[in-house]
């Protein structure tokens, strides 16, 4: 039998759930290559700074047992001759490779921000600046930068340990909630005791070894300062010559496929589809694994590879240990009024980050059990709306 030597680089939600898909087929040998020797749940980093989540889980618990696991990084793809390079080895050649590469923040444009602030999306990063707050008292002053996900959940679980916490967060605090849904969430936030700056002139400008300067010219003293805004994705694709959008994602087609090439296939976060990525989440980079790996399966079959179709509108946020709120959105991703909050929000989040571990795992053990949420309408007419150059009617 002649084995498909099939090549995943990343090992975070979408490349796991990819590799043990791709086991279905006993004809098929995977290659995760990764970084780190342990899986990283990003979904928990906030919770390792506030030291409440060690955000690691061993990679036996989560890949398949037949999937090879190599511990580097690539830096670069060979498209003509389907090899990549790897930082610590030899090149690896496939037959198929998977392009799932993740994001992480980007180099802050902000002067000041690269010698003075602590990113936060990496396991290493969160890491280091868990090591720089247990060095910090607990009264010093602490500014979040960034309304998002990241920027809220870290502002309001540091602040559940005791510690004074400003949180920047540029134009309003949670872009994606509902309005009703933001009110609960100040409140939440107060409760905690941070201090919540928004609206134009709270962009930051400047950021000093202890303050941080805003577009309205208030200085507000910082102690530590924790970048948590925007977003990036590794260069590797753009570095190996492949074509990729404005951000550097991947660009593929609606079945995941590479525009350049049908033996690379991309997933998660570093994909832009029909150059029009799905939102970011661990929800929506595992389904992506999961459709990567079966546009794979088809071509090795000799079949036509579906179209990704994928819908699952929401957003759940934790407040510290003790709140929470899950937002439902419309399919055109604006928020709906309906949300939950309190202690049924926190129980939603942490069945969140349960649920996507307990996916992974269980498509270990029955490849090709995964299924997701999807209509078969909202995906063709966001690309027929985008076409026409009109708003699509949810």
């Amino acid at each position: 039998m002649t084995n498909n030597e099939v090549l995943v680089i990343g090992g975070g939600y979408a490349g796991v759930m990819a590799a043990n898909r791709l086991t279905q087929r006993d004809d098929v040998r995977v290659t995760v290559i990764n970084p780190r020797q342990v899986f990283v749940p990003r979904l928990r980093l906030h919770q390792l700074v506030g030291a409440t989540h060690d955000a690691v889980v061993d990679y036996p618990d989560v890949l398949a047992e037949q999937v090879r696991l190599v511990i580097d990084s690539v830096t670069r793809i060979d498209a003509a001759r389907r090899t990549v390079q790897p930082a610590g080895g030899d090149s690896i050649g496939y037959d198929y490779l998977i392009y799932a590469v993740g994001s992480g923040i980007p180099a802050p444009q902000v002067p000041g921000a690269a010698e003075f602030a602590y990113p936060i999306a990496t396991l290493e990063a969160a890491q280091r600046l868990r090591s720089v707050l247990f060095d910090t008292p607990s009264s010093a002053a602490v500014t979040v930068i960034g309304g998002g996900p990241t920027g809220i959940e870290t502002a309001a679980e540091l602040a559940g340990q005791g510690r004074a916490v400003t949180l920047v967060c540029g134009s309003v605090l949670g872009p994606y909630l509902h309005p009703k849904a933001r009110r609960t969430a100040h409140k939440y936030l107060a409760k905690l005791g941070v201090t919540v700056v928004e609206g134009y002139g709270a962009t930051v400008t400047a950021i000093g070894r202890d303050a941080v300067v805003l577009r309205d010219g208030r200085t507000l003293a910082s102690a530590v300062t924790i970048w948590a805004a925007g977003f990036g994705v590794p260069d590797l694709a753009a570095r190996s010559g492949l074509s990729v959008d404005a951000a550097g994602r991947l660009l593929t087609d609606e079945t995941l496929t590479s525009v350049d090439d049908e033996r690379i296939v991309a997933a998660g976060d570093s994909s832009a589809p029909s150059d029009l990525p799905f939102r970011m989440s661990a929800y929506t980079a595992y389904c992506l694994g999961a459709h990567a790996a079966d546009t794979v399966l088809h071509r090795i079959a000799g079949e036509q590879p579906a179209a990704i179709d994928l819908a699952f509108p929401a957003m759940c946020l934790s407040f510290g240990r003790d709140a929470g709120i899950y937002q439902l959105g419309h399919k055109d991703e604006t928020a709906m009024r309906l949300y939950f909050g309190g202690f049924a929000g926190k129980k939603l989040k942490e069945f969140a980050c349960e649920a996507g571990i307990k996916h992974l795992a269980t498509e270990a053990r029955k490849p090709g059990s995964h299924h997701w949420f999807s209509d078969g309408k909202h995906r063709p007419a966001q690309l027929q709306a985008r076409h026409d150059n009109t708003v699509p009617v949810d």
